[in-house]
C-alpha cells in the first residue's frame, strides 16, 4: 500500500475515477474542484443531454405507436391529434438528475477517504498546487498531480451566446418555453444529438452543416441512415453551408451563411466544438507542453512532459468521451502507484452517438479499411430483416462487422439502431479480446433479438 500524496485538479470523470483508484491503492488523495464533482460530464453535458434524449425517445416511440396498434384518445373518446412536451418540466428533471448524480459521486469519494477542496487550482512548480478560494490561497504538496480540467463549448466572435435564444449546449437546460423553430449550427456528434432530440420532441429543426453530410467523422453508411431518417421526419439539413454569424433581434435569431443566405428561427444552439480549460493552470511555467490550441500533450499512460504531472480527459484532446477520460485517469494512477497498467488503446474504445437511431462503433473503421490502413473483410446486415426489429416496427439501421482475412479476428464493428449503445458491447469484447468471427457466431443469442443480427453477420464471415 502507498502513502503517496496525489492532488487532482478537476472533479470530472478523469478526476473522480482516478481518485477512487488512488484511494484504493492507499494514496492520500485530494480533489480540487470549482463547480461540483462530476464535472461538465455530469452537470452540463453527458448526464443532462442523455436525460433530455431519453425523454425524446419516449416521444418518438409514442409517435409511432399507432403502427403497432396503440391509439391515444382524448377525454371525449376521440383520437388525440398531437403529443406535446412540457419543456420546463423536462429541464427541471434534467437538472435535478444531474445534481443528484453529482451528490452520489461526492458521497462515494468521501466514503473512500478522498479530501475535496473547493477552489481553482494551478501548478506552482514541482509537486505544488496552489488553490485559490474567495481571494485566499493555500498550497498543497503532492507527489503526483493529475490535471483533469475538461473543456468548454467553443464560440466565435461572430456567434456569441446570450443564454436566452443563442445558446451553447450547456445553456439549453434553462429553456422553459418550447422553441417554435430551432437552428442547430454544427453537424458533429453534439449538434446531431441535439438536433435529433429536439426534432423528436416535436420542434421544427434546421441543421446547419459545413460538411457534405451529417456526422462527417462517423461511419459513412451510418451517417446516411441517420440523415435519411432526420429528413424523413421533417428536419431541414443544410449541407456544405458554413455559418458566418449568428445575431438576434428580439425574438428572432438569424444565422447568416458565408454564401449570403440566411436562416431564421426562435432559438439557435451552437455546436462548434470544444476548447480546453487550460488557461491559468501554470502549465508553461511548470514545463507542461501543450498542443493544438491549448490541449495538454500526454502519452498512452497519461504522462505529461513534466515529471510527476499527469493529465486526463477533455483537456488532453485525445478522444472526448467520458469513458476515455475515466480510463486515462485510472491509467495515470495505476502507473504512478506501481499497479498493473495497460496503456490506452483507442482501437478498443467503443463510442455511441445518441441520435435516433443511435450509432455505435468500436475498433477499426470502414474508412480505414477503404483507405488500405487495415486489411479486413466486411459484412453489413440491415435490421429490417431482423425478426425482433419487425416486431418493434424498426426499419432503419444495420449491423456491420469487420474481421481480418485469414485469422478471422474481429477488428471493428458498427451498429445503427435502437439502443445501439447496448448492442455494441459484444463486438467491443470481441475486439478487445481478439476473438474470431467464428467465436462470436458460436455464442448463443436470444431468439428473437437484435443481437441475432450480430451473430448472423459473424456467421457470414466464416471461411471453410
Amino acid at each position: 500500500m502507498s502513502t503517496e500524496r496525489v492532488v487532482i485538479i478537476g472533479g470530472g470523470p478523469g478526476g473522480y475515477e482516478a481518485a477512487h483508484v488512488a484511494a484504493q491503492l492507499g494514496a492520500q488523495v485530494t480533489i480540487v474542484d470549482t463547480d461540483g464533482v462530476g464535472g461538465s460530464a455530469v452537470l452540463t453535458d453527458c448526464v443532462p443531454s442523455k436525460t433530455l434524449i431519453a425523454t425524446a425517445e419516449v416521444m418518438s416511440e409514442l409517435t409511432g405507436a399507432a403502427e403497432l396498434g396503440v391509439n391515444f384518445l382524448d377525454a371525449e373518446g376521440d383520437a388525440a391529434t398531437s403529443i406535446r412536451v412540457d419543456l420546463a418540466r423536462v429541464n427541471a428533471r434534467v437538472k435535478q438528475l444531474a445534481t443528484d448524480q453529482s451528490s452520489d459521486i461526492e458521497r462515494r469519494l468521501l466514503r473512500d477517504g478522498v479530501t475535496l477542496v473547493k477552489g481553482r487550482g494551478r501548478l506552482d512548480g514541482p509537486g505544488k498546487v496552489v488553490v485559490e478560494t474567495d481571494g485566499t490561497e493555500q498550497t498543497l504538496e503532492a507527489d503526483a498531480i493529475l490535471l483533469a480540467t475538461g473543456a468548454a463549448p467553443r464560440t466565435l466572435p461572430t456567434a456569441q451566446p446570450d443564454g436566452e435564444r443563442i445558446l451553447t449546449w450547456e445553456q439549453v437546460y434553462d429553456l422553459t418555453e418550447v422553441p417554435t423553430e430551432l437552428i442547430v449550427v454544427g453537424s458533429g456528434v453534439t449538434g446531431a444529438e441535439f438536433a435529433s432530440a429536439y426534432l423528436n420532441l416535436g420542434i421544427p429543426v434546421t441543421l446547419v452543416s459545413s460538411r457534405d453530410r451529417v456526422l462527417p467523422g462517423e461511419d459513412a453508411d451510418a451517417s446516411k441512415v441517420l440523415e435519411d431518417v432526420l429528413t424523413r421526419r421533417g428536419m431541414t439539413v443544410l449541407s456544405k453551408s458554413r455559418m458566418e454569424s449568428v445575431t438576434r433581434d428580439g425574438d428572432v435569431v438569424t444565422v447568416t451563411l458565408t454564401d449570403g443566405r440566411t436562416v431564421q428561427g426562435s432559438h439557435c444552439i451552437l455546436a462548434l466544438g470544444s476548447v480546453p480549460n487550460t488557461d491559468g493552470l501554470g502549465l508553461e511555467e511548470s514545463g507542461v507542453i501543450t498542443k493544438n490550441g491549448g490541449f495538454v500533450n500526454v502519452d498512452r499512460v497519461s504522462r505529461t512532459s513534466a515529471r510527476g504531472v499527469y493529465a486526463a480527459g477533455d483537456c488532453t484532446g485525445v478522444l472526448m468521451l467520458a469513458s476515455v477520460a475515466a480510463m486515462q485517469g485510472r491509467i495515470a494512477m495505476w502507473h504512478f502507484l506501481g499497479d498493473t497498467v495497460h496503456p490506452l488503446d483507442l482501437k478498443k474504445v467503443s463510442s455511441n452517438v445518441f441520435t435516433a437511431p443511435e450509432i455505435a462503433t468500436v475498433g477499426w473503421s470502414q474508412q480505414a479499411v477503404d483507405a488500405g490502413e487495415m486489411q479486413a473483410e466486411v459484412v453489413m446486415l440491415p435490421l429490417s430483416g431482423n425478426p425482433r426489429a419487425k416486431m418493434q416496427g424498426v426499419r432503419d439501421g444495420f449491423v456491420k462487422l469487420m474481421c481480418r482475412p485469414g485469422t478471422g479476428i474481429v477488428v471493428g464493428g458498427v451498429v445503427v439502431g435502437p439502443r445501439a449503445s447496448e448492442l455494441i458491447h459484444p463486438v467491443s469484447i470481441a475486439v478487445a479480446e481478439s476473438l474470431t468471427a467464428d467465436q462470436l457466431a458460436q455464442a448463443f443469442t436470444v431468439y428473437p433479438s437484435m443481437s441475432g443480427s450480430l451473430a448472423e453477420a459473424a456467421r457470414r464471415l466464416h471461411h471453410v
